[in-house]
């Protein structure tokens, strides 16, 4: 609660002062209408979390939707167009096979949707590539890397031909915001701290892989520091945890990792994780 909290005082601060009113939110043929923030990705872009039963579900607690929620009190004409799919890779986000859309595939259908609207959208974001990687964590030895290599390869090759694409129907004026991941099997470390040393280098090695195709210039795309803002990183032990490390400790708060059967272990934000999210998407919207 404390982390929605936190996202409302922002949200009420940034109104009061108008900066989100005078940027990229406003002007052009969009201050005369709706404008839209347009959000793509994996099932952290529709909020999933698990039920009282453990099962997966949308919710309208994901990043995108408290994101909009603080943009929209200061741009009341904000509307949001969610297309992102649980689950999606970024083979499936250019050649579906996962959610349906009407033009096949995620990547088709926000290509479609941004030409269709151009000059009234103020807002991209998108996460993509964990699902990609996520199986190899549950392997081992020479499987593991096998998988990686393969995970990597495909987003090298891939995430760059949907971000290219989202740009060149976009345009070069509308905000793209990309994101890297907290590290959800930290959680390991109550049973095998080893492991959890272990995920952290192949999250970081992940998150370095996105961080350098956002940063090409072609795409324009700003990158929220989501590891970061989870302490993915930090082993630092916290005494009044009884010693457990900062970053387990949060992701143990953050998440579902923690939580127990049936509704976790799961690796999704729980609400006040979806909040931190958006506050980290917060300051790089212009």
């Amino acid at each position: 609660m404390a982390m929605r909290r936190a996202l409302t005082t922002i949200t009420v601060l940034l109104t009061l002062t108008g900066l989100l009113a005078t940027t990229a939110l406003a002007g052009g043929p969009a201050s005369r209408g709706n404008v839209f923030y347009l959000s793509v990705g994996t099932s952290l872009s529709v909020g999933i979390q698990p039920n009282p039963a453990g099962q997966n579900r949308r919710t309208q607690e994901g990043y995108p939707d408290q994101l909009y929620a603080a943009l929209s009190q200061a741009r009341p004409r904000l509307q949001r167009v969610r297309l992102g799919c649980s689950g999606e890779t970024t083979v499936t986000m250019i050649s579906g096979g996962i959610c349906a859309y009407a033009q096949g595939s995620q990547l088709a259908e926000a290509v479609r949707f941004l030409h269709d609207h151009q000059g009234s959208v103020a807002l991209v974001t998108i996460d993509m590539g964990a699902n990609d990687i996520e199986p190899c964590a549950r392997l081992s030895g020479d499987p593991q890397q096998l998988c990686i290599l393969v995970a990597l390869g495909n987003i090298s090759t891939n995430l760059p031909t949907i971000l290219g694409a989202l740009r060149a129907a976009a345009g070069p004026s509308v905000p793209i915001v990309g994101m890297n991941y907290y590290n959800p099997f930290l959680a390991s470390w109550f049973q095998d701290p080893a492991l959890a040393l272990a995920s952290a280098q192949l999250q970081r090695l992940l998150n370095s892989v996105l961080e350098l195709i956002y940063a090409n210039r072609a795409f324009g795309v700003s990158v929220a520091d989501v590891a970061g803002a989870f302490a993915s990183d930090d082993f630092t032990p916290v005494p009044a945890a009884g010693g457990i490390p900062r970053n387990v400790l949060l992701i143990c708060q953050l998440t579902w990792m923690c939580a127990p059967p049936p509704v976790g272990p799961n690796i999704h934000a729980n609400a006040d994780g979806y909040a931190v999210i958006a506050e980290t998407f917060l300051p790089l919207v212009p």
